[in-house]
């Protein structure tokens, strides 16, 4: 077996890796709980990201998201939003900074637009936003000897129980959700002898995994058909870091600060468990009986659980779930099992 420096200046192209990135990491699926026992990678291609670069950049971020950037920094990630002038989200992404650069990952299918609709307010700003979705791969690796493995590689061990927090070295960024759940970004030609390497030491698992995993963790992720759905404090960005009531204006600012002040958020983000061998998809509307026939919330994201059904994430009528049972696309449909959230809610 080729030791880890030679892999690092191998330049392989894998065919499956040139010509079609989206089948490069197989199609394995999530049966016997194999996670607690093994090491699997997944391909992220699903999410794109934008660079925002400049002497700007950080003002200008600062201005229009819905988190405070200044506690991004070249070790620590941040969830956050952009919102629409009526305060809903039109997508939920992370941030980090590496080097001088800012980089956003969200869903591949926003990127295109969000890249316009921003470059609308760079204005005079020294700013450059850039798609370089093409020009980085991310590779999720999970399993209980995940941090070990990536110590290896990169020769730096993972040492704080915080999520978000990251680490690079010339060739790989890292992100640490927590230490059996990493994302590691690289570019395109760096990318097939660190998937070599990974090859060796692990198994392939489909995107559902990661998907179910985001849900257990309780992070939204705004796709297109649930764009302008919510406010953030609907989808719970408030608890897990992702709105600052401290900083200035950005889009949406002032409705997210009154709905937080006053007290009239009425909807929040659950995780609940359907039984259901039919489709799912986001934005599907979900009943009760207190509503009247009308809908009480709506399915955020949706992931086959490996234990059997579906577990979703979704924004519900507090007071529906105080009182009735959640059904999915009618009072005659299946119910909603509601499980707790990782994470406390602000009171």
């Amino acid at each position: 077996m080729q030791t880890l420096p030679q892999l690092f200046r191998l330049r392989v192209c894998h065919p499956i890796f040139k010509n079609n990135p989206t089948l490069f990491f197989g199609e394995i699926t999530m049966k016997n709980k194999f996670i607690e026992t093994e090491t699997v990678m997944i391909n992220l291609s699903h999410y794109g990201l934008i660079r925002f670069a400049g002497n700007d950049a950080l003002s200008f971020l600062q201005n229009q998201l819905s988190c405070d950037m200044r506690e991004v920094n070249h070790e620590k990630a941040l969830y956050g939003s952009y919102c629409t002038p009526q305060g809903r989200v039109l997508t939920s992404f992370l941030i980090w900074q590496h080097e001088n650069d800012y980089f956003m990952q969200l869903p591949a299918s926003l990127i295109t637009a969000l890249t316009k609709r921003l470059a609308l307010y760079i204005l005079r700003a020294k700013v450059q936003l850039i798609d370089v979705t093409d020009a980085f791969v991310r590779i999720g690796v999970v399993g209980s000897e995940a941090a070990i493995l990536i110590e290896k590689i990169t020769g730096l061990p993972y040492n704080s129980d915080k999520p978000l927090q990251i680490k690079h070295n010339k060739k790989i960024s890292i992100i640490y959700f927590s230490q059996q759940y990493i994302e590691l970004i690289t570019s395109t030609e760096d990318a097939p002898p660190l998937w070599e390497y990974l090859n060796q030491h692990g198994k392939l698992a489909n995107i559902n995994l990661w998907d179910w995993l985001n849900i257990q963790s309780a992070i939204p992720v705004i796709l297109p058909e649930t764009q302008e759905m919510f406010l953030p404090q609907m989808i719970n960005l408030d608890a897990i870091g992702g709105i600052s009531f401290k900083k200035g204006c950005y889009p949406g600012q002032e409705i997210v600060a009154r709905t937080q002040y006053l007290g009239k958020l009425k909807r929040r983000m659950y995780l609940a468990h359907v039984a259901t061998a039919d489709t799912i998809k986001p934005g599907d509307p979900l009943y009760s009986c207190d509503m009247n026939h009308q809908s009480s919330g709506n399915i955020v994201n949706i992931a086959p659980s490996p234990y059997g059904d579906f577990d979703v994430l979704a924004v519900i009528q507090q007071s529906s779930v105080e009182t009735c049972e959640i059904h999915w696309q009618s009072l005659q449909g299946p119910s909603l099992q509601i499980k707790p959230l990782p994470y406390p809610l602000p009171a």
